[in-house]
């Protein structure tokens, strides 16, 4: 059966980013992870410059709650990476670290800083949220993953079984989108399964503007095609993100994502043509409001203050 984490570029690709990633926030309620697996233009080493335009990359970022998030970042040569592209034994392999279909390790030494992992995850629900073929893809293997293992932090360590919860997606393209919104959302219910949120907004050619939001609640799938968007901006960064989309199968859904407050963390991405960077947004710690109205029945109202992330660029 073939994985949505199956690897599209080989390491001959002289453009293009791959990423693996995983966001989850912690079971007891104290912050959130966010652990990046980046191959970037492989075929010509990266870009020029530090560990941030190498052709392989690990990052974590520690959102912890009522504090700064901090990143840590270490780069490598391609030359040291085992890339399972094939259809049913993926595996990226670099140095320690590594993320496979169903479990993640890493082992960093970044500004001082010692950060390790080693995690295991399932889940029961998986999708393809955006498919254009070579221009870029947004898949999610594992959509309510439920993670366990441990990570720690310059000696402070982090365990449970379950750890948390959150996703696990895989991106790709020939470039980054000029602007694009995203959202991931859990909602753990009680004495029923998660239902789970997951949006994404960004510009196409010619003016268009790629929506799409899909919702699991309730072991069903409900595809949203039309969003109605409000974006609050504050000092240039869009912190709040809110939608309505049409009733499909007989529920609507209204959403409102708030990315404000300290978890707030912008970082730079390095452009694959190699002439720059550009500001990402990510808040892990977001705050998820969701409203489900099906006629004929009181309308549903879900909550997290510590199970979104809202990621915006552009």
């Amino acid at each position: 059966m073939p994985t949505l984490n199956e690897a599209f570029s080989s390491l001959s690709t002289r453009r293009r980013y791959e990423v693996w990633f995983l966001r989850f926030g912690l079971a007891d309620g104290s912050g959130a992870w966010w652990l990046r697996y980046l191959l970037m233009n492989p075929g010509k080493q990266g870009c020029r410059g530090g560990p941030q335009v190498l052709p392989v990359q690990v990052w974590a970022t520690w959102f912890p709650v009522g504090g700064k998030p901090r990143s840590f970042i270490q780069g490598f040569p391609v030359d040291g990476l085992d890339l399972g592209s094939g259809r049913s034994q993926f595996h990226f392999r670099i140095s320690e670290n590594a993320i496979e279909e169903n479990a993640c390790r890493g082992d960093l030494q970044a500004n001082g800083h010692t950060i390790s992992w080693n995690l295991q995850y399932r889940s029961t629900f998986r999708v393809t949220l955006s498919n254009k073929s070579w221009i870029g893809f947004s898949r999610t293997p594992h959509s309510d993953a439920e993670f366990s293992g441990s990570i720690t932090l310059d000696g402070c360590t982090f365990t449970g079984k379950p750890l948390g919860f959150g996703v696990q997606g895989h991106n790709c393209g020939y470039r980054h989108r000029n602007f694009w919104r995203w959202t991931h959302a859990y909602f753990p219910r009680a004495d029923q399964p998660a239902t789970t949120l997951e949006a994404l907004a960004y510009e196409m050619p010619f003016g268009l503007v790629f929506r799409k939001a899909i919702l699991w609640h309730e072991g069903q799938v409900y595809v949203y095609r039309h969003l109605r968007e409000t974006v609050d901006v504050q000092g240039g960064l869009d912190w709040k993100w809110t939608f309505s989309c049409r009733a499909v199968r007989g529920l609507a859904m209204t959403a409102n994502i708030d990315g404000s407050g300290s978890s707030a963390y912008r970082i730079p991405y390095q452009k694959t043509d190699c002439t720059g960077t550009f500001d990402v947004t990510n808040n892990s710690l977001a705050h998820a409001c969701v409203v489900l109205d099906q006629k004929g029945k009181p309308p549903e109202k879900l909550e997290t203050s510590t199970g979104a992330v809202l990621e915006k660029a552009g």
